[in-house]
């Protein structure tokens, strides 16, 4: 797979100002810090790069002016030289002891708004992007900010505040001295500035270059069974063999455009820097102010010299941080499109009746998969959503959940609009079992907690037992403290659909859920866990999809959908009688033909009848 490197692959300015507001707002935040730990280190350098070689000009001066060389003269400079270097190193101390708390609340804090910003997104963002890569760029936003401030503080404010006091000094022997070094800065800064212009470009690429390869190892670790099943070992490693190799093509390409444009450039300016301060030294050391002002300027132009040649360096440091962190903010600027209301509803606890009234919805605004779908689930009834693979029976359920917005027309329970509902309370009346169920690496115990994690430990244990989570549990070396593994790799199929069942069990929410939340058991486990899910769904509201006719044939109604429309709606007797859509899938499924319908259809509704019988006779006994 190619690496694109286009620029719509690069993060916007937008972003990146998006990114630098964040930064801007944790600095005002942290003011407290913010200010000794910036200002405390400039007042450092000055004192140990400025102040100290003026002492030691004074000195030198006062000797060569002939005021000897005995301890009386020098006693107070050599005193005054020290104290100027200890006071110089405290006042580093104290600035790095606020830095690091800058740095450390400051990330902290991102952290958690990288987290906020994700939690807030709707399901649709996190099919379009590797989770690795998510994880790089969130962490990377908080972490960056490290050298963000950094920079600031140690080459921004550490550097240009200093060159203020020494223009003030150079400024007392000779004015022309300032205006030369102003000129000879500001002429590098403007030569320098488009091709540093150039190379944030060249940073964003390889940035985005990095969160490939990140992207495209997650999702190969997330998904190395079915690697080593399909022998693609070798296929995937070429794979990131060749990412690792744009990614370091691009690194190169950053640096070296860095030493051999943006350096080569600054180099030439600096000497001449270093010349004119020579020279302006030696004339100036030969009237009046004697060796003096040969020390202070030739050493003022040096320290000016290193921060030109510190340009690049700078600008390097801090697009890096700024490109990394808008990696992440580039996400921002999409808002998510489910969003709670401005002013939400009360939720009301009464009611559990499920209406979709006239809704119009399609995926990824393409083809419509439903138009002006009715449908009424009353209260404390059982539905069972049946059909074809790719009718719109899951997204009945996401859009129940508020996982995606209808695009027309609405949908209620107890008469509430879920739209005007906060999505949080929407989802506190609502239990639910996907066809796939998702496990933390966590034991099995919180798994199951997560649902309700304020739960007693009986509590859990009982909603593991009536999902028949403990048949197994109890078998493990450590029990409900057995780790997982990620996506609950550690458990089959069957069991992991167990947990979820438990989860739905204790979280005792009106209205359940189910995507075909037995598909994963085999036939004695599944005559178990439906012992299991008719206790649950007793009084409750159930929408339950099944491709299994006979796990749905006992529910109050029976929903068939085809291609986002209703053909037909009823009890499994009903349906079978009238030999319709539903009729043909349940003879696929009973091993009849076709054309058997007529003589096929009462037999049918006689033993599915049967079997949901002795299905809650079980349950009843037990």
């Amino acid at each position: 797979m190619g690496s694109p490197t286009s620029r719509d692959n690069m993060p916007s300015k937008g972003s990146v100002l998006l990114a630098l507001r964040h930064y801007g707002r944790e600095l005002a935040r942290l003011r407290r810090v913010t200010v000794p730990a910036m200002l405390l280190p400039a007042l450092g350098n000055i004192g140990i790069f400025y102040i100290a070689p003026l002492v030691v000009a004074k000195l030198v001066g006062r000797v060569a002016e002939g005021g000897g060389a005995d301890l009386d003269t020098m006693l107070p400079y050599v005193l005054a030289f020290a104290a100027v270097l200890l006071s110089g190193e405290g006042l580093w101390r104290v600035g790095l002891h606020c830095l690091n708390r800058l740095d450390a609340r400051g990330i902290e804090h991102l952290y958690v708004i990288g987290m906020d910003e994700l939690f807030a997104k709707d399901a649709a963002f996190f099919h379009d992007n590797f989770a690795g890569s998510l994880t790089k760029r969130v962490l990377s936003f908080a972490s960056r900010f490290e050298e963000f401030v950094d920079t600031l503080t140690f080459s921004v404010m550490g550097s240009f505040v200093p060159l203020l006091f020494a223009s003030v000094v150079l400024w007392q022997y000779e004015p022309m001295l300032v205006v030369g070094l102003l000129a000879l800065i500001t002429l590098t800064g403007v030569c320098a500035a488009p091709l540093i212009r150039r190379r944030q470009r060249l940073v964003a690429r390889r940035e985005e270059a990095i969160a490939r390869v990140s992207g495209h190892v997650a999702d190969s670790l997330m998904n190395m069974d079915t690697v080593r099943a399909f022998a693609a070992e070798d296929r995937e490693a070429a794979e990131h063999k060749s990412r690792v190799a744009e990614s370091r093509r691009l690194t190169l390409r950053s640096w070296d455009y860095g030493n051999l444009r943006i350096d080569t450039l600054v180099a030439p300016l600096s000497v001449l820097t270093n010349v004119l301060g020579l020279v302006l030294a030696v004339a100036l050391g030969a009237g009046e102010h004697g060796v003096e002002a040969i020390i202070v300027t030739f050493t003022y132009y040096a320290n000016a010299t290193r921060i030109m040649f510190e340009f690049n360096q700078i600008y390097r440091r801090l697009e890096s941080s700024m490109t990394e962190a808008a990696q992440f903010t580039e996400l921002l600027l999409q808002p998510p499109t489910v969003l709670d209301p401005v002013a939400p509803e009360p939720l009301l606890t009464e009611g559990a009746d499920v209406r979709f009234e006239r809704v119009n919805f399609s995926h990824g605004g393409g083809r419509p998969l439903f138009q002006g779908l009715d449908l009424e689930v009353p209260s404390g009834s059982k539905t069972g959503l049946v059909g074809r693979s790719g009718g719109g029976k899951t997204t009945l359920t996401r859009l129940l959940l508020r996982m995606t917005d209808v695009d027309g027309g609405r949908i209620l329970i107890g008469g509430q609009d879920i739209s005007r509902l906060r999505q949080a309370d929407l989802r506190s009346r609502l239990a639910y079992v996907p066809q796939d169920p998702a496990m933390f690496h966590r034991t099995l115990r919180e798994n199951i907690a997560f649902a309700r994690p304020d739960a007693t430990e009986a509590e859990v244990r009982r909603a593991a037992e009536a999902a028949h989570v403990t048949e197994f549990a109890d078998a493990l070396p450590d029990g409900f403290d057995t780790m997982v593994g990620e996506r609950g790799v550690k458990l089959s199929g069957g069991q992991r659909q167990r947990v979820a069942l438990a989860r739905a069990i204790l979280r005792d929410a009106p209205i359940l859920l189910l995507d075909e939340a037995t598909s994963a058991l085999d036939s004695e486990s599944e005559i178990l866990v439906q012992e299991a899910l008719w206790r649950l769904m007793e009084g409750r509201t159930a929408l339950v999809v099944a491709h299994r006719l006979s796990t749905v044939a006992t529910m109050d109604q029976l929903v068939v959908l085809d291609r986002g429309r209703i053909v037909e709606q009823g009890t499994h007797q009903q349906l079978l009688t009238s030999g319709g859509a539903y009729a043909k899938l349940w003879k696929h499924q009973s091993g009849g033909f076709l054309h058997d319908a007529d003589a096929d259809a009462e037999a049918g509704a006689d033993s599915a009848v049967a079997a949901g019988a002795d299905i809650r006779a079980h349950s009843d006994l037990n």
